[in-house]
Order: C-alpha cells, then structure tokens, then sequence
C-alpha cells in the first residue's frame, strides 16, 4: 500500500490518500473503510444522452465521485472491494444523493474521510505502507490425492489451487495403477506450486501432510527437477520445510503452523505469532483457567484489573456497523496498550482468525489469576439455569 497524503486534524478528523498495490492491500482496505465515511474515487458511469434530434442514447464515461458509503462489499477469491452510496459531491454525470458503486481495485487512488480516526485504523494504514508486511510464507497442505496450495499473508490464509485424484488402493501383486495415478498427482501438484508461488518473494515453502506423503512427494519433484533441469525449484530447495498435518484439508494448516520448527522458522511473520498466542492461550484455558477468559464483558472486566498480558482479538469486531460498540473495541485496545499489555488482532480470514471468532473474537491470556471473573461467571451460569 502507497501513503499518497494524510490530512488528520487534532480532533482526529481528516482524510487519508492511498495507492493499493497488491491483492493484500484490499484486505486492508475492507477493513478502512466504514459505513458513514466519504470515499472519493474514479469510476465508471453509464449516462444517458439525448441528441438535438430527441433520440436517447447511453454512453458509459469516467468520472470521480465522492460518496458517503452506506455497504461494503469484498471479495476474498477475487479481492475485489466494491462500495456502495450516495453522492454528495456535485457532479456533471451524476446528481446529488443519487446511488452509486465504486469498484476498488490495485494501483488505483482514492481518497477516504472519517469523522474520526481510531487507533485501530491507523495502525492498520502503517502495517499496510511498511513494506516488511508481505506474502512471504506458501504452504502445500496435502494427503493422497488431495491438496492445497496455500499463501498465508500476514492477513488472511488465500487457497491459490486445489489438486484433486482418484488414487486406487494398491491390490496384491499389483500396485501400478496406484504407482501411475500418485505419480500424476505430484505432477499437477508441482505444476500448481509452479504456477501458484512466487519464490522471489516466498521465503519459505511449507509442505505438510500425514504420514509419508510429504517425503515422498519432496522426494520426487526434486528428482523431476533435477531430470528436467528445473531452475527455479533446484535453486529454492532450501525454502521448503516438511512437517505434520492430520489432513491434506485447509484447516490442517494450523497444525503445520503450530510446529516448534516452523515457529522457529517464521517468527518474524504475523501469522506465526497470531496461531502461537491462540495455542498459548488454549493451553492456559486448560492448565491455569483463572489466567485465560473470553467474551467481552469477562475481558472488560479483567483489563479493569489491569491483569491482562495478552489480548486476542478479531478484526471483525472492528467492522460493526454501531459506532458505540465498535469504540468499546478500540478502547479496549487503547487500554490494554497503556497498560503495557500486547494486543494481537487476528485476521477474520487467517486460520486462526477463523478460530477465534468461536471465542466471541475477543479472549486475553492474563498476568495472574483473577478468580473472582471465574466466581462471576458459575453465578450468572447458575442464574441461567
């Protein structure tokens, strides 16, 4: 993402230029971009003219329009943003209050207003600019005659190719059409990894799988490359680690990711850190309960006691359309940082922001034990019944 210009007064008032310039960056521009603020941006309207002999035609122009957005549309696949609202800006196509869709899209400006610039927002325009935010980890999830090619970003887990064939169980005394039909497999699954990751900017190739597959398929497209005097994998041998995975299904990435190897592997990236402070805080909701609570009210409660280490929360939450509630989430996050608390905002797409979202999207992993949250809630659980 390219900071064109920011223009935000004292009162936190003010607008902001940017340039997306990759996939990612709409991510991030879904997540700017709220019902009630003004969007200005070039776009495409179909017009309606009449000519001197009263005939009606429909041209379609370029105009840039400034609207106050009312629904926000994204696509994950495509990463398509699409805004709709009013215009309230004059223009010579399109009148005042008339309805209007922009299409966002990469490597094309536009302009957001807010009435009020949060926290939140604007750490997220500083991640999106810094360059060391990117799509730097591939993942191959797979099992016999399934897989998935994966690139995680510091944002969201995006399946780029899904392999899929029948392989036949091997039968006694005869297991070429097992041998023939897994050799295809890794072949359309080489083809995808090929077409699918960029190794000038991937810095490591998870390949993860249940049992020998893993091995087996390493094994052979790197003796194909070799064969085929294939460059590009031969020079990126280094970049790809094997490790578990219970399937060759999406989820199973978040097994991959939790490995100690890979933590270690990764731990300068954001996708990394968010999988191991959920599993930290899993294995603190199991071991020490009074350390771990989810649910806004009970996490509200235990930042009032200044007792939280870590706050997970959802991206998602950032988005509710009631300004009330949204505010009640960033200062939640305002107050956790004062409190030299670490606050981790999970990607609503990413794996583990999938997960977290079953936690009500917002749990802490606290600095010592708070019973009395614990007492709280077997009471209002009690009441209930």
């Amino acid at each position: 993402m390219k900071l064109v210009r920011k223009d935000i007064e004292k009162d936190n008032a003010g607008q902001v230029t940017l340039v997306p310039e990759e996939p990612e960056d709409m991510w991030h521009t879904y997540n700017l971009v709220q019902v009630g603020d003004s969007l200005r941006a070039s776009t495409i309207r179909k017009v309606q003219t009449e000519s001197s002999t009263g005939s009606v035609g429909s041209n379609r122009v370029r105009t840039t329009l400034t609207l106050c957005v009312e629904a926000i549309d994204f696509d994950s696949q495509a990463c398509q943003l699409r805004v709709k609202g009013t215009n309230i800006q004059e223009n010579e196509y399109v009148k005042m209050g008339a309805y209007h869709t922009i299409e966002l899209e990469p490597n094309r400006q536009f302009t957001l207003a807010k009435k009020q610039w949060d926290s939140v927002v604007l750490e997220r325009i500083e991640q999106a600019c810094d360059p060391a935010w990117s799509a730097d980890v591939a993942a191959v999830v797979m099992q016999e005659g399934l897989a998935h090619i994966c690139l995680v970003t510091p944002s969201m887990t995006l399946t780029r190719a899904k392999v899929e064939v029948n392989i036949p169980r091997k039968r006694k005394g005869n297991c070429s059409q097992h041998d023939r039909a897994l050799e295809r497999f890794y072949e359309q699954v080489v083809q995808a990894i090929q077409r699918h990751i960029n190794f000038d900017v991937v810095k490591c190739v998870l390949v993860a799988s249940p049992g020998f597959v893993r091995e087996q398929f390493c094994d052979y497209m790197f003796q194909q490359a070799v064969k085929t005097d294939n460059k590009v994998l031969l020079e990126n041998r280094s970049k790809f680690l094997q490790v578990h995975a219970s399937s060759g299904h999406k989820y199973s990435l978040k097994e991959a990711l939790c490995d100690p190897s890979v933590a270690s592997r990764l731990s300068d990236t954001k996708a990394a850190g968010e999988v191991k402070a959920l599993d930290d805080f899993y294995k603190m909701l199991q071991h020490e309960p009074d350390r771990a609570f989810y649910g806004l009210k009970q996490v509200e409660k235990a930042n009032e006691a200044m007792a939280i280490d870590t706050l997970l929360i959802s991206d998602e939450l950032f988005r509710h359309q009631d300004v009330a509630t949204r505010s009640r989430y960033v200062k939640l996050v305002d107050s956790v940082k004062e409190n030299a608390g670490t606050v981790r905002i999970f990607s609503s797409l990413h794996v583990s922001g999938e997960q977290l979202s079953h936690l009500t999207g917002v749990a802490a992993i606290l600095r010592f034990p708070v019973p009395e949250l614990s007492d709280q809630e077997d009471d209002s659980s009690s009441e209930e019944d």
